[in-house]
């Protein structure tokens, strides 16, 4: 038996269609994304099923160097973190660099995607749909949410707290009480990268790798941006990962970390940086599908504010390495 990728029924083998949805499936199950509202679709679909859009028929994704349907990963309702060993490195550009020493974590293998983001938080927001493409059009502060919660779920202590209190649910993201958010590096829970620890896991960590992308000096190896994304977002892992095995750490989507954004990095060595201790916009890494190629190179910087949300920006998430003295 095979299943729709579309309705998820039950199917015989030698099925070619779904006789429930009517969606490809077999020798012919060859997926890509519609350009206007990012539905599902097939390689010989003439219109999406979805907006109405009409869309190019092809014969294989061959043709199509921009489009690539099948996940090198898998996309579990639980984030697989991989283990990032510390160490030492220059963070930044090569006219602002900043020595940076890093204790060891675990970094998860993909951004979050809307099948994890909906299996936590019960609904999924993204404007660009599709449960195994990154989970987009999420404030920094729902970030934070979405790792206290999914820190419960998995039995582990959350990081983040503002007071005594670690349920954020019921906090408006534009609400100044956010100013007193604090995290708890040494909890076991999950929380967003630091900004050097999302530079140093896209740099390769202890591997240096030698490429402006993450995995890459070609991006097109390792990136989907504003030149081949065909203006959407991607299913995650479809790209080549880098030495670490992450995915989509250049392109896809930027993605929040924790701390506020500051336009110089210091210039003194900084063991486990957290970054400013106050500030009004958090910072954003990685760059997505919607920029030019050095906006997602392994050390361009921006901004945003807490409450910003953008059908091109989303998160993956860290976990300190507490009990694991061996990483």
């Amino acid at each position: 038996m095979i299943k729709c990728i579309k309705c998820a029924n039950d199917l015989p083998d030698n099925a070619n269609f779904c006789y429930n949805c009517g969606f490809p499936v077999g020798s012919i199950r060859v997926c890509r994304s519609c350009p206007e509202c990012g539905a599902s679709l097939s390689a010989i679909d003439k219109f999406c099923s979805q907006c109405g859009k009409a869309v190019r028929v092809i014969k294989s994704t061959d043709e199509n160097p921009f489009i690539s349907n099948e996940s090198k990963s898998a996309n579990n309702a639980i984030p697989k973190m991989l283990p990032v060993q510390g160490g030492e490195f220059l963070m930044g550009g090569a006219s602002a660099n900043c020595p940076v020493t890093l204790s060891s974590y675990y970094m998860s293998e993909t951004p979050i995607t809307q099948k994890q983001y909906k299996a936590v938080m019960n609904h999924n927001p993204a404007k660009l749909q599709g449960e195994d493409k990154p989970v987009e059009m999420v404030n920094w502060c729902e970030a934070i949410i979405f790792c206290n919660i999914l820190s419960s779920m998995q039995g582990l202590t959350p990081c983040y707290n503002i007071g005594s209190i670690t349920d954020l649910r019921r906090l408006d993201a534009s609400s100044p009480v956010w100013k007193r958010i604090s995290c708890n590096f040494f909890a076991n829970g999950y929380r967003l990268p630091t900004e050097a620890e999302w530079e140093f896991a896209a740099r390769g960590g202890r591997n240096c790798d030698p490429y402006q992308f993450a995995g890459s000096s070609d991006i097109n190896q390792v990136a989907w941006y504003g030149e081949n994304s065909d203006i959407s977002s991607h299913i995650v892992g479809t790209k080549n990962p880098n030495s670490l095995g992450l995915y989509d750490m250049s392109g896809n989507v930027t993605e929040w970390c924790w701390d506020y954004f500051e336009n110089e990095l210091p210039a003194k060595s900084q063991t486990n940086p957290h970054g400013p201790q106050i500030g009004n916009l958090h910072v954003k890494r990685g760059g997505s599908w919607l920029d030019d190629s050095p906006m997602c190179s392994v050390y361009f910087r921006s901004g945003s504010v807490p409450a910003g949300k953008s059908s091109s920006l989303g998160f993956r998430v860290c976990q300190s390495a507490i009990a694991n003295t061996q990483l």
